[in-house]
């Protein structure tokens, strides 16, 4: 399953990491957490990650590592590595939205994204009427901590940030009515916002491993609207107070909303995206 969806070169020689390893180390990623420039390429489908210069992997992208357990931690457990996954980024000059899954066997991993994005929003951006670009890539290990228990999930995340030509106000049109263009898929989700780079980067600024800051910026609104899906059919706004998308993973495995930390990495991926372009419009 690996061989279909990530491939490893060491060297120049490819290798199928087990479950227990951890892609970054053998990279060659230095201590800490990253991120690292990593070198990438996209080919037929599957995600190529190398050590050195290789034709099938030239550009480099950002990569950082969750909290990982090390081999001797998880000796005993060594399922296979687990596919990729491609959370699919929506960018305006105001507002950003996520959605992502796994890719298919044989799927492109642009059209794993797009395919994503509409099986959970029910958003499709027609042909030519969109641009497209890969931000960074995130290891993954689920449970977050290792006191919760051992780990079952291993990933490899690419985030694509998808630009679209339609404005704000056309893909948020009629967000209640049955001709919505977003029709969210309610055994997907149960609700979606719309973030602004002001409270994205409050978000992103927030640490795993320290408490969430008791006061909010001033700048900041004390909610942001969040439309919730209803069971009965239908839809129903929602004020999500700010402090909920400001939490940190908790020491215990409470089930309090949270915003992952490997979605804050691709808002923090996003907003350095952002600002680059209006660095280079200045220029111009």
């Amino acid at each position: 399953m690996a061989a279909a969806r990530v491939l490893l070169l060491l060297s120049g020689r490819p290798v199928s990491p087990s479950f227990v390893q951890s892609v970054c180390r053998l990279l060659g990623a230095g201590p800490g957490l990253g991120p690292w420039a990593t070198l990438c390429g996209l080919k037929r489908g599957r995600l190529v990650l190398s050590d050195g210069p290789s034709p099938g992997a030239s550009t480099r992208l950002p990569l950082q590592v969750s909290a990982l357990r090390t081999r001797s931690q998880v000796q005993g457990r060594k399922w296979p590595f687990t596919s990729s996954a491609i959370p699919s980024l929506r960018r305006t000059e105001r507002q950003a939205q996520k959605c992502g899954g796994h890719v298919e066997l044989d799927e492109e991993l642009l059209d794993g994204g797009l395919r994503e994005l509409w099986e959970e929003s029910g958003l499709q951006l027609p042909q030519g009427q969109f641009s497209w670009v890969p931000l960074g890539l995130w290891e993954s290990a689920y449970p977050p901590r290792l006191s919760w228990g051992l780990p079952k999930y291993h990933h490899i995340i690419l985030y694509l940030l998808v630009v679209s030509q339609e404005s704000q106000q056309q893909l948020q049109a009629s967000t209640y009515l049955a001709q919505a263009r977003i029709q969210p898929n309610r055994s997907e989700v149960s609700a979606f916002m719309w973030l602004g780079p002001d409270v994205a980067a409050a978000v992103a600024a927030t640490e795993d491993g320290t408490e969430t800051p008791r006061h909010l910026p001033q700048e900041l609104p004390p909610s942001v609207l969040t439309v919730e899906l209803a069971e009965e059919g239908g839809a129903r706004p929602l004020a999500l107070p700010v402090s909920t998308l400001l939490r940190t993973t908790p020491t215990t495995a409470e089930g309090k909303e949270r915003v992952s930390s490997g979605t804050k990495f691709a808002l923090r991926l996003w907003l350095q995206h952002l600002g680059s372009l209006r660095r280079r419009a200045r220029r111009l």
